[in-house]
């Protein structure tokens, strides 16, 4: 899995920052439908484990929410702040804990995701997207410094993630699918493991909208409630 080509469309000028919309529902191209609370009950997990290959059922609450608009100088990015919980449905304890950033830059027209996990492991995945995508790919590759992976060094050294791939379907019905896929090196084995999960996961609840939104909204006189009531026709 190679680097993600750079995309950087804005010129010279390095600090001269866009008005952005305070209103970020509306404006996070294909990661709009991703926004709110989720549930999956159908989560499959294969992970390597002494014998080879070993594939676990999971249920899921990923919570997705709103942020305020970011800038570096000229590029601008919508996102959403989001923690995912697993469980195993047959045993005590977590499962896997995760949190991050998705975010969609206009511009580029490409998603960007950031994964940070308790087991010291973090990535930043990258990979193009139009707006109104229904389907799109990131990719994440060790050693880059665009779109990297980082272990600590027991990781590095037992479980070497060499690449990253996560792929996203949004439904019609409310939901959005994920496949993802670590490929790792394991000491021992002449082959490389693909450690994947896939969940299909369903709103239970509509996000809450971001502090600026908020804040504009009561400005106007529309009051909160009004602007959480307009959230829920996602």
């Amino acid at each position: 899995m190679d680097e993600v080509p750079a995309v950087d469309p804005y010129g010279a000028d390095f600090f001269t920052e866009p008005e952005g919309d305070p209103d970020t529902l509306a404006n996070l191209g294909p990661l709009r439908e991703m926004a709110g609370i989720f549930d999956g009950r159908s989560g499959s997990d294969e992970h390597p484990v002494t014998e080879g290959g070993q594939i676990e059922e999971y249920v899921e609450r990923y919570e997705l929410q709103p942020i305020d608009f970011q800038t570096n100088g000229p590029q601008l990015f919508y996102g959403l702040r989001y923690h995912t919980h697993i469980d195993s449905p047959t045993e005590v304890g977590t499962f896997h804990d995760q949190v991050g950033y998705w975010l969609w830059e206009p511009m580029a027209e490409q998603v960007v995701f950031t994964l940070a996990i308790p087991r010291g492991q973090a990535l930043l995945a990258i990979g193009p997207a139009s707006a109104d995508a229904r389907e799109f790919e990131l990719t994440s590759t060790i050693g880059s410094e665009v779109n990297g992976i980082v272990s600590n060094p027991f990781l590095l050294r037992g479980f070497r993630t060499a690449s990253y791939r996560i792929a996203v379907s949004i439904g019609s019905d409310g939901s959005w699918s994920y496949e993802s896929e670590g490929v790792l090196e394991i000491p021992g084995r002449d082959a490389r493991f693909h450690h994947t999960d896939r969940n299909t996961l369903y709103r239970v609840a509509p996000p809450t909208p971001n502090p600026l939104a908020e804040q504009v909204m009561v400005g106007a006189g529309l009051g909160v409630g009004s602007l959480r009531n307009e959230s829920r026709n996602l």
